[in-house]
């Protein structure tokens, strides 16, 4: 049975490089948290906040954040293997850069991330929320992006082969150098309007 930790607040803690391993947190709040190099797997953090912890170049493998509040928290070089994240918020977080491997991301709030340069591959983010979000350079290829929310969300750049873009208005957002598959660039001609024959 996994250990569980519920309604606790942790503060300034230092827990760099710590194993938190088949590891169970309820309605937790970590402040000034030390994660730098931290490893979860199997952890499971559910409605917990996280104000100003540092990720920096952890490792996350099958671990699970729902419903969590991520604020101004700094994920420099961070891993996510397999992690479902259903329902997280990000607000004012560094989030570059990012490795995100499969898993499920769907309804995550990440409206104005910087996410340039972030690596996401085989994500499941249905609903999504990226609204003036900075995917510049990013690569997010095989991903559920279905109903996502893209509204000025700056994709210059970025390589979205084999990703759902049936969400995606190319009107409203910057789009130059983006990388698409003929499949995908099929989708985006009916979306404005072209019949192909």
């Amino acid at each position: 049975m996994p250990e569980l930790t519920e309604d606790t607040t942790f503060r300034h803690d230092d827990w760099y490089g710590e194993e938190l391993v088949d590891r169970h947190f309820v309605g937790c709040e970590f402040f000034h948290v030390d994660l730098t190099e931290a490893v979860t797997r199997g952890a499971v953090f559910t409605g917990c906040t996280f104000g100003n912890v540092r990720f920096n170049a952890s490792r996350h493998t099958d671990s699970a954040f729902t419903r969590c509040v991520f604020k101004r928290c700094n994920f420099f070089e961070a891993e996510f293997t397999g992690c479902k994240l259903v329902g997280s918020t990000f607000a004012q977080c560094d989030l570059r850069p990012l490795t995100v491997d499969g898993g499920d991301w769907s309804f995550v709030a990440l409206p104005g991330a910087d996410l340039r340069g972030v690596r996401i591959t085989g994500v499941r983010m249905r609903e999504v929320d990226l609204t003036g979000a900075n995917l510049t350079g990013a690569t997010v290829t095989g991903v559920d992006l279905s109903a996502a929310q893209l509204h000025s969300a700056r994709l210059t750049g970025a390589d979205l082969r084999g990703s759902d873009l049936t969400a995606l208005d190319p009107m409203v957002v910057e789009r130059v150098g983006a990388v698409i598959d003929a499949e995908q660039a099929v989708v985006i001609a009916q979306a404005l309007g072209f019949e192909l024959r």
